[in-house]
């Protein structure tokens, strides 16, 4: 039997079920032959979102398995102490924890992927949480969590991982409860479903109530990226998000209504967890019932602080600059700049500093 990796934290308003993995940062741009060393560090979409969502103020759970290994330790060790609760966190004592590598692009050299790109090389087969299962749903301490948290967050990742995952995740979409949010990022991974028949998607996707979708991962997955497409394809779901590659994200409900609210102009260091941290503002609106396009902003100005930072978690500016953002009429929105120095606003006394999120 699998042993929990954490103390728990009581109260915890969103939940985060889903895979994380111990991540190996390059000193370096450049193809790996380049590369001098690596520094651990972790990430995950889920543990992403559920980081994000405790530095955004939201009490937040994050449910998995790991390896009894130092890389799962790792894990757990630096998610609660960027304040996520990790008491329904098993440890596998047979299967290890997923590694994943990544890989920048800026060098010049031969094979190298070109400035501000990057690579995630994977080694997750028969990692830990892929034995993740509906056995979770009968363990006392993640029931305790899924039964009072107001939001469930899922992603494509983990249905992907194995039959007992996807097994898993139809489970938890069918056990719905009045009062609950189910929140279903796609998170598109070629790589995974390879081996799998991603014509299971459609259905899970469908059962959310807040549909999460990149207009790129869309079009590969489903050969359509427009939202309306989308919205006809996918018609239960409450509200469907969808991001595109113009830097705008248009959210549309179920009775056609929408509103698009464009991305700040960002200096981008590294784009990795960018998506989680939009995902994690967003979902921090919805549960502080902001209106649509505050909600909106609140996930481009979270992604804001992922896209300046070298890691997947990035920093935010302080409560009252986030105010003003979120107030801000749209010529001011727009002329908004942030880069990994802080943000620049006509509605800010003086460019602002990022205060770090606590964060792995």
């Amino acid at each position: 039997m699998a042993d929990h990796g954490g103390a728990g934290q009581n109260g915890a308003r969103a939940v985060c079920l889903g895979e994380s993995m111990a991540v190996l940062l390059p000193d370096r741009p450049g193809p790996f032959e380049a590369v001098g060393t690596f520094s651990p560090s972790v990430g995950g979409a889920e543990s992403n979102v559920a980081a994000a969502l405790a530095g955004l103020g939201v009490p937040t759970a994050w449910i998995s398995r790991v390896g009894a290994d130092g890389f799962g330790r790792r894990l757990t060790g630096d998610l609660a102490a960027a304040g996520v609760d990790v008491s329904a966190v098993a440890v596998d004592p047979h299967r290890p924890t997923g590694v994943y590598l990544k890989e920048t692009g800026g060098s010049g050299l031969p094979h190298d992927l070109g400035p501000g790109r990057s690579r995630l090389h994977y080694y997750r087969t028969g990692s830990a949480a892929s034995a993740l299962s509906p056995a979770l749903l009968d363990d006392p301490a993640a029931a305790a969590l899924l039964d009072a948290a107001p939001l469930l967050h899922l992603t494509g990742i983990t249905p992907a991982l194995s039959d007992d995952c996807l097994a898993l995740v139809r489970a938890l979409l069918a056990r719905r409860r009045p009062g609950r949010l189910v929140s279903f990022d796609l998170n598109w991974r070629p790589a995974l479903w390879r081996l799998r028949d991603p014509a299971v998607l459609p259905e899970l996707l469908d059962a959310a109530d807040v549909l999460l979708l990149g207009a790129d991962e869309a079009q590969d997955a489903f050969g359509t990226g427009d939202p309306g497409e989308l919205r006809r394809r996918f018609p239960s779901p409450a509200t469907l998000v969808v991001k595109d590659s113009g830097h705008l994200v248009t959210a549309l409900d179920r009775d056609g209504g929408a509103v698009t609210e464009p991305a700040l102009r960002v200096e981008v260091v590294e784009p990795t967890g960018a998506g989680d941290a939009f995902a994690a503002g967003y979902l921090a609106g919805t549960l502080r019932g902001l209106d649509q396009r505050s909600r909106l902003r609140l996930g481009h100005l979270s992604a804001a602080g992922a896209l300046t930072a070298h890691t997947d978690h990035g920093t935010l500016p302080d409560a009252r600059t986030v105010a003003a953002l979120l107030a801000a009429d749209g010529r001011d929105w727009a002329a908004t700049r942030v880069s990994a120095a802080g943000f620049d606003s006509p509605v800010l006394p003086a460019p602002v500093l990022p205060a770090p999120v606590h964060a792995p």
